[in-house]
């Protein structure tokens, strides 16, 4: 039902006064309107506030794979912020099929989609490891990914590459090993939202279709959100959940100034093309994360179609349309590294996607600022996977609960998280350069590399002392921030915050 409430605003659906809520949600991705819908089940009144385009979205671009392992890097076990991010997605794996039959239930779907079915569109997930790109990433992420597996004994099976389905890569890109991850699967996101969607307005949920711009406060509480059109809505507890959007949000509040990493985007360019032969594969099929991005992927959508990512570049600010750089690589290595008969297969769609990405490189979850502001965001690429978990872990803290997770890591306002040395962090950031070069097939004299290698880390270890004597960000901000005033300027504002009690 569509109806008009008494601030002016088209809204839909929904139960209970169209102008008070119990709860604003500020983000109509999967995040967002994930805990809105648990929130609902618990009998609360939320708005969710979004355009219903979702311009700068992440959710709208993802290839949703379900997969924790599949993502597992060396660096990521190498401190214990980065294995307790993957024991987060390791719990919130096991979330899912609940999830999906629920959600199921309260979309009203088809008769026989009980169990999720059109939402999931890949069983199981093959690991590849090519020659593309460099020994200290590719091979060293797909050592780290079996010893995750054999950690938390999950299983997996070693596959003759040339046993892996459907691939036909040109000889130069064909894997060299292969392994198969049974339990990782992926769903397709435009389906996820819509049946979110559904589910909440059945719910008695409702969806404000625009922008917010403002927090609202009075006497260090928030009240509610101002509104693009300059209509406000109002509750006494409002959850940022916006992505890359939420820091136009936290810059409203005057509490937070300085004292929150600060959100920039890890923005990138997928395709929805046409499998050859109109016969995709009935798994995900990947290489490990690598170059500052989370790998060449290849996920079975319907029809015989099939959704290939992503590249990742970090931006200070939101894209919202493909870049042909971005698009020609992406294209390249889809060809030479998983069949080459994408050459001729038609391009359905070029999507844009922007990953909230905190200048720490760690989610901003919890309580923040004034009474009754909750940030839920900085999740960069693990948004849509954790989002059953943290909607449910939320939702129990704003009823007041015990809470079940430890997200004391993530809270919003914090110094920065240092993982890892200023020697490490420098050195990975090289690494992830050169490793850029291989993939983009660079043709250069045997001995440049080396000589690279030496200037860019001179180059990088000179401007992380520039930026601060002590406080470093994650490589790839590092990277990103060489070559934007504007994120150096946003690291350089949040770390003199934190400078005295470094």
């Amino acid at each position: 039902m569509v109806h008009e409430d008494n601030t002016g605003v088209p809204a839909n659906g929904g139960g209970g006064s169209a102008a008070t809520h119990d709860v604003i949600v500020v983000g109509n991705g999967v995040l967002g309107l994930s805990l809105a819908l648990t929130l609902t089940r618990r009998g609360s009144r939320v708005a969710v506030v979004g355009e219903a385009a979702r311009p700068w979205a992440a959710s709208t671009a993802a290839g949703a794979m379900l997969g924790c392992f599949g993502e597992v890097t060396s660096t990521l076990l190498a401190s214990s912020g980065g294995r307790a991010k993957l024991d987060l997605a390791v719990t919130a794996a096991g979330r899912w099929p609940a999830w999906l039959a629920e959600l199921a239930d309260d979309a009203a779907g088809p008769q026989g989609a009980k169990d999720g079915a059109g939402i999931r569109v890949a069983d199981g997930t093959f690991v590849m490891l090519n020659a593309i790109g460099v020994p200290g990433i590719d091979s060293a992420n797909y050592a780290a990914i079996r010893t995750a597996l054999a950690s938390y004994d999950r299983k997996y099976e070693d596959v003759e590459p040339a046993d892996v389905p459907w691939i036909a890569p040109d000889a130069a890109g064909r894997p060299f090993a292969a392994m198969y991850l049974p339990d990782e699967h992926a769903v397709d996101s435009g389906l996820l939202l819509r049946r979110l969607e559904s589910a909440l307005l059945n719910r008695g949920g409702t969806l404000v279709g625009e922008l917010a711009t403002r927090v609202l406060q009075r006497n260090d509480r928030v009240t509610g959100v101002t509104l693009a059109s300059g209509s406000t809505l109002h509750a006494d507890t409002v959850v940022l959940a916006a992505g890359t959007r939420t820091q136009d949000l936290i810059d409203t509040v005057p509490q937070l100034a300085g004292r929150t990493p600060g959100l920039v985007a890890g923005f990138g360019v997928s395709a929805l093309l046409d499998a050859p032969g109109r016969q995709g594969p009935s798994s995900v099929i990947r290489t490990p994360n690598r170059a500052f991005a989370c790998g060449l992927h290849l996920v079975p959508r319907s029809a015989g179609e099939v959704y290939v990512g992503a590249t990742n570049i970090i931006s200070p600010t939101a894209v919202d349309k493909p870049v042909v750089r971005d698009a020609q690589f992406l294209l390249d290595c889809a060809v030479k590294q998983l069949h080459r008969d994408l050459w001729s297969s038609p391009v359905r769609r070029l999507q844009v996607g922007n990953r909230p990405v905190s200048l720490d490189g760690y989610p901003l979850i919890g309580e923040a600022g004034p009474d009754g502001l909750w940030l839920l965001t900085g999740t960069y690429r693990d948004g849509l996977h954790l989002s059953p978990l943290l909607a449910e872990e939320i939702a129990r803290r704003l009823h007041g609960e015990t809470p079940q997770l430890d997200l004391s890591l993530f809270t919003p306002v914090r110094p920065p998280v240092q993982p890892m040395t200023r020697r490490d962090t420098v050195e990975t950031a090289v690494t992830h350069m050169l490793a850029t070069g291989y993939e983009h097939d660079w043709r250069l004299p045997v001995d440049w590399p080396r000589t690279i290698e030496h200037s860019l880390r001179l180059e990088f270890r000179a401007f992380a002392d520039e930026i601060h004597p002590t406080f470093t960000p994650p490589p790839e901000i590092l990277a990103a921030a060489r070559y934007s005033p504007a994120i150096t300027r946003t690291l350089r504002a949040y770390y003199a915050a934190y400078a005295a009690t470094d």
